[in-house]
Formats: structure tokens, C-alpha cells, sequence
């Protein structure tokens, strides 16, 4: 391994922020366009669509934290085709989930009405933009392992390299075909469709080089190599579905407390995304590195990967504290209109001062984990905080209101980072020759 800097950090770090920054741009852009129709049921089509398209997708997220963790710890061991060949078995996940989702479109789309109905207008454009996006099912799945690769071998500049031509190019064919042609919805999902199969392409000829390596590689897929795939993966995907739980039961539960809670609860949620999407750079950062050290057999690697990550990972929480805490309410006021929602989201803006500092040791401790595989230990610990979580719903909210509700969610994550640092010594042992 090359010596562990604050450079290398931030040359991680930072391409994947500014990557991240184009995500909610390219929603902004899409309601945008088809709000020029002036048709609400258009607008309202789009969002259910993307919704479920997310909600569907979100949970093949493992495959870019599986991947990106044993990619590191074969390029630390000096494997490059082992490297490749994790790469390989990811992208054929991503074939197969992919084809199951347009084979079985017509059940999914029935179900995702059923559990979330709309009027007849909404759902016919809706079902009109999902014929046609689900078809990119394949490519965006696969997007997730080329992205965990990218990462692990610390090309992040590729990763915003990517995300700029695929989202750049989503926004042109959006205006092109919505406002040029005037194809309206469908235009939207064939504009996405077409940037996501482009995207994919660039992907695969970014990493031609691993794949062609991975080809040649011993055991490619063997019953050991893929029984550590699914166990890695499978892990990653339990603890995310109970987190994910946690936050949709934060939502319906804040709604039991008014329209106004509620509406203020969601205008706040956003800063919880601001602050994932900042510090997920440095938490990617402890991926790549602290996976390499593992690979590379050097516990003290991996002691100071986590410890140079964490420290700016802990000073991105401190500078979105201080940037919470006296420019939150102009965030609020930029956010909604509603005097009432303004004053209503006012009220717990200082769990929001908070929410980073208490958080930080949870995302970084999540990205030291996967560079370290220790997978089992993230779903024990997620487990447990999930169980801290639903206590405190019972007991909080009851008596505090909206406030009980938000002391629940810190204890989430406050949870998350202590269980996870009592057990922060395996990732050391993780490294220790064999």
C-alpha cells in the first residue's frame, strides 16, 4: 500500500460529494421540465414512478458496499484479477435481479399501487413512466458494483466523471423530449432510460481492464467465492432494510402528529441528507483504504485509515453542525413557503444541530466495517439499535410529542456508532496475518 495521506482522503472524499451533489439536482430538473406541462397528475406520476423505481432499487445497494469492500481488500493483497472477478459476480447479480424486475414488471407494478393507490390519472402516466424506465432495471443495479469498484481502487474521479455524463445527459434528452417534442411523460422515462444505458456503457469501459483480469482469475464461480459473496451481501442487505424500516416508522409515526408535524418532519429529513451525502466521501474513503490495509495484512493500516477518515468525516459533522444551527431557519424558509411548516420545523431544528455530531460515528463506522467485511458485525449492531429505536418510540413520544419522536431517531444512530465502536478492535484483528 502506498502511505495513508490527508491528501489521499480527500482526493476519495471529495469527487464522491460533488457526485453526490448532482442526485437530488437531477429530481429538481425532472420536475421542473414536466411541470411545464401544467398538468398536477403529470407531476404527481413522475414522483410516484421514481419513488417506487427507488424503493425497488434501494435495496440492491449492498452490491456497491459488498463490492466495494472486497475489491479493497484484493487490491491490498495485490489480486488484481480477484479484484476483476468480484466485479464480474456483481455484474451478473445485477443481470439477473435486472431481468426478474422486466419478466416480472406487471407484479410489481399491481403491488406498488396496491400498497400506495392514486387517482386514475396519476397511476395510468404513472404506469406509462414505469413500462418504460423498468427496462433499465440491469443497468442501474450493475451502476451500483461498477460504483463500489470505482472506490475501492480510489479512481472517485471516474465515479464523478460518471454520474456527470449520466445525469448531464438525463437532463438534456428530458428538456429535448418533454419541452423539443413534446412527448411529456414517457419522454422523462426514455430520457432516463437512455442516460442510464449510457451511463452503463461508460461504466463497463471504465473497468475493461479488471473485467479482462477477473476472466482469468481461479474459481471465478466457485461455490466458496460466491457462499462469501452472498454472506457479505446478505448482511449489508439486512442491516439496510431495518434502517430504511427505522426512517419509513419515523415518517408514518410523525404523521399521527399533524399534517403541519408532518410536512415540517419532512422539510427536516432533507438535512439528514445533506449531512449523508457529506460525509458518505469520507466514509467511502475508510472503504477503499481500510479494505486495502485488510487485504495487505496490516492492522496498522487500518488504525490509521479510520483514524485520518474519521477526523475529517468529524470535521464535516462539526461544520454542518455550526451551519445547522445558524442557517438552518434560511435552509427551512428556502425549503417551503408555509408560515405554519416554517415555525412547526423551527421548533426541533436543534435536533437537526445535533443529528450530525450524534451520527458521525455511525456513517464512518459503517464505511471501516465494509472496507473490513466485518458485515456480521454491522447486522448485529443495526439489530440492536433498531430494538433501542423502537423502545424509544414507545417511551418518547408519548410523553414529548414530535420531540420524543426526533430523541428516538438520534438514539438510532447514537446507538448505531457505540455499538459498532465496542467492536471497532475486530477490524484490526480483520488484518492480523493469517
Amino acid at each position: 500500500m502506498d502511505r495513508l495521506t490527508h491528501r489521499r482522503v480527500l482526493a476519495i472524499a471529495v469527487p464522491i460529494v460533488l457526485s453526490n451533489a448532482t442526485v437530488p439536482l437531477l429530481g429538481l430538473v425532472d420536475t421542473a421540465v414536466i411541470g411545464q406541462l401544467g398538468r398536477p397528475e403529470a407531476i404527481g406520476a413522475v414522483g410516484v414512478g421514481a419513488v417506487v423505481l427507488t424503493s425497488i432499487y434501494w435495496v440492491f445497494g449492498f452490491l456497491r458496499m459488498g463490492t466495494s469492500g472486497l475489491v479493497a481488500q484484493a487490491r491490498g493483497a495485490g489480486d488484481g484479477a480477484e479484484g476483476g472477478a468480484h466485479l464480474l459476480r456483481a455484474l451478473a447479480i445485477a443481470a439477473i435481479a435486472g431481468a426478474f424486475f422486466i419478466l416480472f414488471q406487471g407484479a410489481i407494478l399491481r403491488a406498488a399501487f396496491r400498497i400506495a393507490p392514486a387517482s386514475a390519472a396519476v397511476e395510468g402516466l404513472a404506469r406509462d413512466y414505469l413500462t418504460i424506465r423498468i427496462w433499465g432495471a440491469p443497468a442501474t443495479i450493475a451502476l451500483y458494483a461498477i460504483t463500489g469498484w470505482l472506490i475501492a481502487v480510489e479512481r472517485a474521479r471516474s465515479v464523478l466523471l460518471l454520474q456527470l455524463v449520466q445525469n448531464g445527459l438525463n437532463v438534456v434528452l428530458s428538456v429535448w423530449f418533454v419541452l423539443g417534442l413534446g412527448l411529456g411523460v414517457p419522454g422523462v422515462a426514455a430520457a432516463t432510460l437512455l442516460s442510464e444505458g449510457c451511463g452503463l456503457a461508460l461504466g463497463l469501459w471504465m473497468t475493461r481492464e479488471a473485467m479482462a483480469q477477473g476472466l482469468g482469475a481461479a474459481g471465478l464461480f466457485s461455490r466458496e467465492k460466491l457462499a462469501r459473496l452472498a454472506r457479505v451481501n446478505g448482511d449489508i442487505m439486512i442491516r439496510s432494510v431495518l434502517l430504511q424500516a427505522s426512517f419509513t416508522a419515523f415518517v408514518f409515526l410523525g404523521a399521527g402528529q399533524g399534517d403541519v408535524t408532518l410536512a415540517a418532519n419532512q422539510v427536516l429529513l432533507q438535512f439528514l441528507s445533506i449531512t449523508a451525502y457529506a460525509l458518505d466521501g469520507f466514509a467511502f474513503a475508510a472503504e477503499s483504504l481500510v479494505g486495502q490495509a485488510v487485504g495487505a495484512r496490516r492492522p496498522g493500516g487500518v488504525r490509521r485509515a479510520s483514524v485520518l477518515t474519521s477526523a475529517w468525516g468529524v470535521g464535516g459533522a462539526v461544520a454542518l453542525a455550526l451551519a445547522f444551527w445558524f442557517g438552518g431557519g434560511a435552509i427551512i424558509d428556502a425549503l417551503t413557503t408555509s408560515p405554519e411548516v416554517r415555525a412547526e420545523a423551527r421548533r426541533y431544528l436543534p435536533w437537526l444541530g445535533l443529528a450530525p455530531l450524534i451520527g458521525v460515528g455511525a456513517w464512518m463506522l459503517d464505511g471501516i466495517f465494509i472496507g473490513a467485511t466485518l458485515t456480521r458485525d454491522m447486522r448485529v449492531a443495526m439489530i440492536r439499535s433498531a430494538l433501542v429505536f423502537w423502545a424509544a418510540v414507545l417511551l418518547l413520544p408519548p410523553v414529548w410529542g414530535n420531540h420524543g419522536l426526533w430523541a428516538a431517531l438520534m438514539a438510532l444512530n447514537l446507538s448505531r456508532g457505540i455499538t459498532m465502536a465496542l467492536r471497532y478492535p475486530r477490524a484490526e484483528a480483520a488484518a492480523m496475518p493469517a
